[in-house]
């Protein structure tokens, strides 16, 4: 191996926390991770990393190789994306974090259309809503639908992600409409546990928040059942339109209190500040901001 490559397997290892690790994330064998970084440090004439049975650390000089390392490996990376063809079919491995209902019913088929658009590429996709710490697992880049205040990672804005309150028109008819956000203490409410409490946040649109303490009767982290269960006519539930879309647009579901829209939400692409993004990655990105918009294909009704 180079000593570029050596270094990309340093930085690897460091980030990932163990040559293990970064033996599992490249795909190599723990042996051929273990001789370059000793290579690398003979090399140097240093060394980079102490090593214990159950952890690895980074020497003082090894800290500052591994800062320079990085920047220097962006650099690298930014002058081929420069430097290569845009129409040339990407190549190489992308590994991607996906929240499992919004994967699987709108970025399968923008997947599948890229794939055929770059066949040299492979995919390592992990559909789930859990939390993933995109440097420990090796992740390029994670799709995230939040705020995010997370300010150790870098992003880009996918497209928006507008919420809705609906029920079943058998459920309203039976346990009547509200007229207000205080009524929702008075109706069965099913709950996506995302760990934030049990209030809603509701906008009267006229940017007055507005925080209403519920009793949920069912609580869940999908919300694909929980569309089913408000479809079967067990309570309301918030929603993302990219969930309830059809369901509203055939009447199974009808949306309620919508003087007091629920703040948008976005879906976004997030990838470490300590990794530059690949042209491969940073296409893709570019690829899906391009077919959701502004205005995604499920909000068009």
């Amino acid at each position: 191996m180079g000593q570029l490559e050596d270094m990309r397997i340093f930085v690897r290892i460091v980030e990932a926390g163990g040559i293990g690790k970064a033996a599992d994330q490249l795909g190599l064998a723990k042996s051929g991770i273990s001789r370059s970084l000793a290579a690398l440090e003979n090399r140097l004439g240093v060394q980079l990393i102490n090593r214990t049975t159950r952890r690895i650390s980074l020497t003082g000089v090894g800290h500052e190789y591994y800062e320079a390392a990085v920047k220097l490996i962006g650099d690298v990376s930014e002058l081929d994306a420069l430097t290569a063809n845009a129409e040339t079919s990407l190549q190489g491995h992308l590994r991607l974090a996906v929240p499992l209902s919004f994967g699987l019913c709108h970025l399968s088929a923008a997947i599948d259309d890229f794939v055929v658009e770059h066949p040299g590429l492979t995919f390592h996709i992990d559909f789930s809503d859990r939390h993933v710490d995109l440097v420990e697992q090796g992740v390029d880049l994670a799709i995230r639908i939040t705020d995010l205040k997370d300010s150790s990672l870098k992003a880009r804005r996918i497209c928006p992600v507008r919420l809705r309150l609906c029920a079943s028109p058998d459920y309203l008819e039976t346990h009547g409409t509200p007229g207000h956000p205080d009524d929702l203490k008075n109706h069965s409410i099913l709950s996506y546990d995302i760990g934030g409490g049990t209030a809603l946040k509701l906008d009267d649109g006229k940017g007055n928040v507005q925080l209403v303490q519920i009793s949920s009767r069912m609580v869940a982290n999908n919300g694909d059942f929980l569309r089913d269960m408000a479809l079967a006519g067990h309570g309301i539930v918030l929603l993302p339109t990219f969930i309830s879309w059809k369901s509203l647009a055939d009447g199974g579901l009808v949306s309620v209190l919508e003087p007091y829209i629920p703040a948008t939400l976005s879906a976004w692409a997030v990838y470490p500040q300590t990794r530059y993004l690949s042209q491969r990655a940073r296409l893709f990105i570019d690829f899906l901001t391009q077919r959701f918009g502004d205005r995604p294909y499920w909000d068009n009704d």
